[in-house]
């Protein structure tokens, strides 16, 4: 009754939120906009380290760990995050609520397991007003806003070459649509003016994922790998408007299309670099795991020429993260806490975006809760975060936020010959 109620919970919800922004920052404005951490809630919580696979839950971000399968595992996380947005001057308060991914996989052999699901890849969500004085003394408004987003089919397999030694490759393939608004008014002038541009953006991409967990000591587990995202290659099919509207009832006066073709930005290609990460972990099977991995970037070569950016420049991007779980008895009958697994972790992400020459950066601490449900493998995954982005420098946005991930992991057998006594 429990499981068929979250499953139930979870498809509204996720009906509910699927469509809706996944972000409120200014900083979505730049590149294909905020990239979303594609990682289940366990792994999340432990600082987004992804080496660690088992039996029984999916690894979104590692595909070698499929191998380790040994049930079906459908999987479906929700997240809700606060804000406080800050300049020099004044901060705001606001929220928003995402789904995270769907998922499942299932093991197809000895060794061997597959998976695919659906999940975002950026999001694009903000609102910014500009108010300036010319020299002649009248005032400028200028409001900025952007919605969209690209999402994400993948599909993935992992197989155990020899003992211990794991390979995974995941094809994806993303899509989505980008849209910018910009208008503008003067005091005491009866128009304003209008700029819209949409991109329709999709393409390919594949990472492949090696990893190496020897026994040691018929006890421990040492867990190494690496992982490789190969270049993203989209394509961006552009379009933009130029027009004027009425400020008193808001009806747009004349709106034009702006011929992109002269300038070669009517189809653009989007190339996410290579992205490289490397992982070292050590741990005692269903009690105990830590970790840590390291991730580059060669971010200095992405640009977005239809956008046209003046104050932005990429440099390589990185990432810190470190993390684990313990679990103080997974047999225990006599005390469900014990059976709980508590998970805690932090990252230092180097995002490679460079605002008015400051670069915009994050920091978060991450920690959760896995829940047994009843006597199955089933569990629900708590996650929490505190973090902070950005800076007040240069006339920019310091972003702090408290996320809630919630994440429900479901198991089941597949595959199995039914026996006649």
């Amino acid at each position: 009754m429990v499981r068929k109620f979250l499953i139930a919970f979870f498809c509204v919800v996720a009906h509910g939120i699927f469509a809706q922004n996944g972000t409120i920052s200014p900083y979505s404005y730049f590149g294909i906009g905020d990239l979303r951490n594609n990682g289940t809630v366990d792994n999340q919580m432990m600082g987004g380290v992804s080496m660690y696979g088992d039996s029984i839950h999916i690894n979104l971000t590692n595909p070698a760990a499929y191998s380790k399968l040994k049930l079906t595992a459908y999987t479906a996380g929700i997240s809700h995050t606060e804000y406080r947005l800050k300049d020099w001057s004044e901060q705001q308060n606001t929220s928003v609520t995402n789904l995270d991914y769907l998922s499942i996989g299932f093991p197809l052999a000895k060794n061997v397991g597959m998976g695919f699901g659906l999940m975002p890849l950026s999001s694009v969500g903000y609102s910014l007003r500009d108010e300036r004085t010319t020299t002649g003394g009248a005032s400028v408004t200028n409001v900025f806003s952007g919605d969209g987003g690209l999402n994400r089919i993948y599909a993935s397999v992992g197989f155990e070459l020899i003992k211990n030694l794991s390979l995974g490759v995941t094809a994806s393939y993303n899509f989505g649509t980008l849209e910018y608004r910009r208008i503008q008014s003067v005091e005491d002038v009866q128009f304003g003016t209008l700029e819209d541009r949409e991109s329709r953006i999709n393409g390919y991409d594949f990472k492949y994922a090696l990893n190496y967990t020897p026994t040691i000591k018929d006890k421990y587990t040492l867990y190494t790998s690496v992982l490789v995202s190969t270049q993203g290659n989209l394509v961006s099919k552009n379009s933009a408007k130029l027009g004027s509207f009425s400020l008193v009832t808001g009806e747009e006066i004349e709106v034009l299309d702006v011929n992109l073709d002269a300038d070669n930005l009517r189809n653009t290609e989007l190339k996410i670099p290579t992205r490289a990460t490397v992982g070292l972990g050590f741990g005692e099977d269903k009690k105990w795991f830590l970790g840590g991995e390291y991730s580059f970037q060669q971010f200095g070569d992405f640009e977005n020429t239809f956008l046209g950016l003046e104050n932005v420049t990429y440099n390589d991007a990185a990432t810190y993260s470190f993390g684990g779980y313990f679990v103080p008895d997974y047999r225990s009958i006599t005390s469900y806490f014990k059976r709980v697994t508590y998970r805690a972790g932090l990252r230092y992400d180097v995002s490679g975006l460079v605002v008015n020459n400051k670069e915009i950066n994050n920091f978060g601490i991450t920690f959760g809760l896995g829940l047994p449900l009843g006597n199955s493998f089933s569990n629900l995954n708590l996650g929490f975060e505190l973090g902070r982005r950005g800076t007040t420098d240069a006339n920019l946005i310091e972003e702090s936020y408290f996320k809630v991930n919630v994440g429900l992991s479901l198991n089941d057998r597949w595959f199995v010959k039914r026996k006649i006594n």
